[in-house]
């Protein structure tokens, strides 16, 4: 077996790839208010229309774009008030006969359980080699945008407002050429405009795909990461006029480390009021990235103890996201990776100071033996702590032919496809994987990679849409997590602040700490209103601190509603 198979098979550092009426006062909420009612996931996918079927063009030349998947976007993009969704599509390699067009698809939501199929016609179908999407309204226009990434040039599309799309990429200046995986937008410097980051792969390319596998036996395998040099990141900044600057090196995001990015976030994880990113890399040190406040940034991630494990160890770094897991209001980070690796969790400990809390929060020994990629931090059953979702699915597609070719390889007895996890939050600091129990969605086995969440329904509780790897894709409604539980919604609209306002916190009955954000998980963007369970509480006191440092007390709200919020103007609409 040659050198790079046993890398594919040994290393435990890998991967690949690519959710105003009378305001009445609040009970007082606490973390770990107990679900009475169990909150289960159906697979939806069928029943309301949404026909995506993922494509990698493989020909059998396993080149190595092809296992990475893609992700998906939700969001309302038509601005009728309920989510669509917008999935990105890989395409063809070279000598693929495609006997249909493979296209990036739009699903528009019909309000009533089922979607159609908007792609036609809309402007977003892409050419490309797709992989991820992120979703936000970078010009203030109030219509929502999208960004998309492929292998080789990405797409900015500009809504319109009346149902189509413009490509706008040349003029904008945003068409990076590079292997694209995760995207996010931020507002990094508060003037109201949203920045763009890229994060980029490997230099893999048509011309240099090797052989990596089983020479002896001419078995071939998708290469490990090592066998290509990494790609430099992007930053853009928004000018305000359509245009966008690339300040990457001058803003200090300059990887000395050599990072093979697959997954980015925007948070602002030290609380001190600007948006801040995190990069998991593949196979080398993650990145944390501070802002300076000066649209500079420095790079904290191994003073931060967010660039290794807790063994020290480079790992995979495929999805990520931020959220307050433990209700200490600060914002702690999991990453997703690969076999013999865990989900890594970081526990913020405030002061630039995080610990690896994978193995004590119950989350690292469930993970050992799956490849994970998209994951997502959701209150899904309502009772005001985040649980957790995770995607999974193998990158080897014929990892069942090298058996136990490797002596003392665990990966010989994994498939493929794989189950997808979701943890649930105890409330106490600790997680149980509870998937086999949470309905005929969770039971699905899947070679699983982007995932996204919202309230697609409307109806009170967080749904999951999830791309897979040459396969259909899913859509997991959640039944019941709205009797499990109260809730509240916010759509947060910026006036000096971005128009998403994409960096704002959310604080809830001073225990409930969520903020805005725009793309997240694997090479995906879930929706931007802020959705909040609150137990038993029949209301709860919300204060916003909107982007720029604005404050505004919103009082107490009742249970069971969306609120459209105003900057500088508070409720104007609950619904």
């Amino acid at each position: 077996m040659n050198v790079a198979m046993i890398q594919i098979v040994m290393k435990t550092s890998t991967a690949f790839a690519c959710v105003l009426l009378a305001l009445t006062g609040s009970a007082s909420l606490g973390i770990a208010q107990s679900s009475v009612v169990a909150a289960t996931f159906a697979d939806a996918t069928a029943t309301a229309g949404i026909h995506f079927e993922h494509r990698h063009g493989g020909t059998g030349e396993r080149y190595m774009v092809e296992t990475m998947g893609s992700g998906a976007a939700l969001a309302d993009l038509d601005g009728d008030g309920w989510l669509d969704i917008y999935f990105v599509q890989n395409g063809p390699t070279p000598g693929f006969v495609e006997t249909e067009k493979l296209v990036d698809q739009y699903f528009r939501n019909r309000g009533d359980g089922s979607f159609d199929d908007a792609t036609e016609h809309t402007g977003v179908s892409g050419d490309g080699y797709g992989l991820g999407a992120a979703a936000a309204d970078y010009d203030n226009d109030g219509f929502i945008d999208l960004y998309v990434t492929n292998y080789g040039p990405n797409r900015l599309y500009r809504n319109n407002g009346d149902g189509t799309f413009s490509d706008v990429t040349v003029e904008a200046g945003v068409g990076d050429d590079l292997w694209g995986s995760s995207t996010a937008w931020a507002d990094i410097d508060h003037d109201g405009l949203l920045d763009l980051y890229v994060a980029n792969y490997v230099d893999f390319g048509w011309d240099n795909n090797k052989f990596c596998g089983d020479s002896s036996r001419g078995l071939s395998a998708y290469c490990h990461p090592d066998e290509y040099n990494a790609l430099p990141d992007r930053l853009y900044l928004n000018a305000g006029d359509g245009t966008f600057e690339e300040i990457g090196e001058r803003a200090g995001i300059v990887d000395t480390l050599d990072g093979k990015g697959l997954g980015v976030v925007f948070a602002d994880y030290d609380d001190d009021g600007d948006d801040d990113v995190y990069v998991a890399n593949d196979s080398t040190r993650n990145l944390l990235y501070t802002n300076n406040g000066d649209r500079t940034f420095t790079e904290d991630g191994f003073l931060a103890g967010v660039g290794y494990n807790e063994d020290g160890r480079t790992e995979a770094g495929m999805g990520v996201d931020w959220g307050d897991y433990d209700g200490d209001r600060r914002l702690d980070v999991v990453v997703t990776n690969l076999t013999l690796e865990t989900n890594t969790l970081y526990r913020n400990l405030g002061k630039g100071s995080f610990v690896d809390a994978s193995f004590a929060t119950g989350l690292g020994e469930p993970s050992l033996l799956f490849v994970a990629f998209g994951t997502n931090w959701m209150d899904y059953d309502n009772d005001t702590d985040l649980d957790l979702f995770v995607a999974n699915g193998h990158i080897i597609d014929n990892i069942a032919e090298f058996g136990t070719k490797v002596e003392g390889s665990p990966l010989a007895d994994r498939t493929y496809p794989q189950t997808n996890h979701l943890y649930r939050n105890d409330g106490q600091g600790r997680f149980e994987e509870v998937h086999s129990r949470s309905g005929e969605g969770m039971d699905l086995v899947k070679v699983s990679r982007g995932s996204a969440v919202g309230d697609v329904d409307n109806d009170g509780d967080l749904d999951i849409m999830i791309s897979n790897s040459n396969q259909s894709a899913d859509y997991l409604r959640n039944d019941g997590g709205n009797d499990a539980g109260n809730w509240i919604q916010l759509r947060l609209v910026g006036r000096r602040a971005n128009r998403n306002a994409v960096g704002a916190r959310v604080t809830i009955d001073e225990s409930i700490v969520r903020e805005v954000r725009a793309g997240s998980s694997y090479c995906s963007s879930s929706d931007t209103r802020l959705h909040v369970g609150i137990g038993a509480a029949g209301a709860a006191e919300v204060m916003v601190r909107w982007p720029g440092g604005e404050t505004a007390l919103l009082g107490s709200l009742q249970a069971g509603h969306l609120y459209v919020v105003h900057e500088g103007h508070g409720v104007v609409a609950i619904r």
